[in-house]
């Protein structure tokens, strides 16, 4: 009789492609196990099975336990599995990333490790924050300039559409409750944001570490993707909610924030916007594409050959 170790991993072929597959699957309070090629989620209401293939991330929420046989099947067909607060909210932990090819993680420290292409690709992001301004030629001082105004002048302007008085961004890390409605709502905004770009960010494979605006921080380019939609999205959100009521404005703000996250369809965005700064236009597709693992060996010309051959005898490096 075969068992589960006895069973032959998928090959690339045979795995469905990321743009067949469901955004993600989330999880809580139940076991996760494995069925033949499946994983399974038990809880009190029964057993329900998961094409495992079929899955682009899974997220484990609160109350979840996992087996090692259901971590090995999703590790075999390519799904990403990230560890999050309720209703996937926040980012605790993640696995390998749903992206099979390091086309994206090489742009990326490409881009960084140049300080001219390093300042272009901050130039590109407060274009995609401010796009009625163009910051081309402008210095690192002035781009910082120039948002902190922005930000400053949007802080007014969404406490007097709400109706609220704005004293000023505080707060104080570890004390949450020592904010206002409105700071508190804006942390909680903020600490949701953080959490889903960084689903984002380790699913496809990039390197959380290495910003363009942020620096020295493990979750730099997390900030910077977080950044993105902090006028867009989180602020005014905070200001709704701390607005109706001041009472539990963190958890009203989280939920909020997680509704408008689906409404939106703001994974597929935010997914789009990281490749956009990367990647040359219709570059994106050749990453969706999972049918074949590509390993090439790196030569001194700035090229690549082969993998899988021996070079003992010579080649054009």
């Amino acid at each position: 009789m075969a068992t589960v170790g006895r069973r032959s991993a998928s090959t690339p072929r045979e795995l469905a492609r990321v743009g067949d597959r469901l955004s993600f699957v989330y999880l809580e309070r139940c076991t996760v196990h494995r069925d033949a090629n499946a994983i399974t989620a038990e809880d009190g209401e029964g057993i329900t099975h998961i094409p495992s293939a079929t899955i682009g991330i899974l997220l484990l929420g609160p109350g979840t336990r996992v087996t090692h046989q259901a971590m090995s099947v999703l590790g075999e067909c390519g799904a990403g599995v990230v560890w999050v607060g309720e209703r996937g909210v926040r980012f605790y932990a993640g696995g390998r990333s749903l992206s099979r090819s390091a086309a994206l993680a090489e742009a990326q420290a490409r881009a960084w490790a140049n300080r001219a292409t390093r300042l272009e690709v901050a130039r590109a992001m407060y274009r995609m924050r401010f796009p009625d301004e163009d910051p081309a030629g402008l210095t690192r001082q002035q781009l910082l300039g120039r948002e902190g105004k922005r930000v400053k002048e949007f802080y007014r302007k969404e406490a007097a559409r709400v109706g609220m008085q704005w004293k000023g961004r505080r707060y104080v890390p570890g004390d949450f409750d020592s904010g206002d409605p409105l700071n508190q709502g804006v942390t909680a905004a903020a600490q949701c944001l953080y959490g889903v770009c960084h689903a984002v960010v380790a699913a496809l494979g990039c390197i959380p570490g290495l910003g363009f605006v942020h620096s020295g921080h493990e979750l730099s380019f997390v900030l910077d993707i977080a950044d993105l939609y902090k006028t867009e999205i989180g602020i005014p959100v905070a200001f709704d909610t701390a607005a109706q009521s001041p009472e539990e404005v963190g958890p009203r703000t989280r939920r909020a924030i997680r509704d408008r996250i689906n409404e939106d369809r703001f994974l597929d965005r935010c997914v789009a916007d990281v490749q956009r700064l990367f990647l040359p236009e219709g570059a994106d597709s050749a990453l969706a594409d999972d049918t074949v693992d590509r390993v090439a060996l790196q030569t001194d010309r700035g090229g690549e050959v082969e993998s899988g051959r021996n070079y003992a005898d010579g080649v054009i490096w």
